[in-house]
């Protein structure tokens, strides 16, 4: 898999965002916190589908991989103790 765009790591991460944020709402501000998700949720998975598109990728691996960027990041090297 080709370097994940920077692009498609923020749409992820406003989905995410937007979905965390449904917690403990209900009635009108569930909703409003809902519609709120899909369209930043659309708004990714459109980016995604144009970006594999014109790198001529898978457009689900591409999607998986950002998701496990986002939601499963791997740990940054540490420098080791001298």
């Amino acid at each position: 898999m080709q370097e994940i765009p920077d692009e498609l790591i923020s749409l992820e991460r406003s989905a995410e965002k937007e979905r965390a944020r449904l917690a403990g709402l209900t009635g009108d501000d569930y909703d409003a916190q809902l519609c709120r998700w899909r369209e930043a949720s659309a708004a990714f998975h459109t980016a995604v589908t144009v970006h594999a598109a014109a790198v001529k990728a898978s457009r689900y691996e591409l999607e998986q991989a950002v998701k496990k960027a986002v939601r499963h990041p791997e740990p940054k090297d540490s420098v080791a103790d001298e």
